[in-house]
């Protein structure tokens, strides 16, 4: 088991992130697997920025408030006009398709840019307060896992910046659970703690390694877009999309 990953970001680089926030196919694209290093901090909530060239439009996408503290997406004609509905292998590609994405010296990154221009933001701030330009340069590790899940089309993913909001949403709607399936959301802790609110980083499984470690697809991990092989003590659970079976 490695030691626990540290948090890359630093207090005062939270601080700013969070001013005037309240608290409230597969085979092909799988990488071998990279030593666990370095970490990853949490997605926290931040957010009008337009989005860059080359940047996703999210025009066609339809976000709701659900019951719990997540925001939810259901991305209009996901379902229709496809030949069927999204896999997990879909998700993991379009994921893997980023690995070596890095952030602006800002801090932020084209996850960062969309997110700020989607609908996500403004609700966000509807639900803690602040601004939409503070999602600009804060952690964006659930912001990334968002975007797949509109490129791709998924339901059931919901979508967020703050990392225990999204997985209290994936445990209000019942897709909460402790089996690190392919495409899941997995949750971590840093500090193996198992209560949502502990939560510091997210991102998308990959694979089990059937030796206690899981290996993952990340955003903000050393300020990119990684393959993680990451120890299972460190999961705090799983939130499961609907994906074709």
């Amino acid at each position: 088991m490695s030691a626990a990953p540290r948090l890359e970001r630093s207090g005062a680089r939270i601080t700013a992130a969070l001013s005037g926030i309240t608290t409230a196919g597969l085979a092909a694209f799988i990488f071998a697997a990279a030593a666990a290093g370095p970490a990853e901090a949490s997605s926290l909530p931040a957010q009008a920025g337009r989005a860059p060239a080359g940047v996703p439009s999210t025009q066609g996408h339809q976000v709701t408030q659900v019951s719990g503290r997540g925001l939810d997406a259901d991305p209009r004609g996901s379902d229709k006009g496809r030949q069927q509905v999204p896999t997990a292998a879909d998700a993991l590609k379009i994921a893997l398709s980023q690995v070596g994405t890095t952030e602006d010296p800002a801090g932020g990154s084209k996850f960062n840019q969309w997110f700020m221009a989607s609908p996500y933001a403004k609700l966000g701030v509807a639900r803690d307060g602040g601004s939409i330009s503070d999602y600009a340069a804060a952690s964006w590790c659930d912001m990334f896992v968002t975007w797949v899940g509109a490129q791709a089309g998924v339901k059931g993913l919901g979508g967020d910046a703050f990392t225990p909001a999204h997985a209290q949403w994936f445990h209000d709607q019942g897709r909460w659970g402790s089996a690190p399936k392919p495409g899941a959301v997995v949750f971590f802790s840093w500090n193996g703690g198992k209560d949502i609110d502990s939560i510091d980083h997210v991102g998308l499984v990959i694979k089990d390694n059937g030796d206690g470690t899981i290996q993952t697809v990340e955003g903000n991990t050393d300020d990119a877009v990684k393959v993680r092989t990451r120890s299972k003590d460190y999961v705090v659970g799983y939130g499961y999309p609907e994906y074709a079976q």
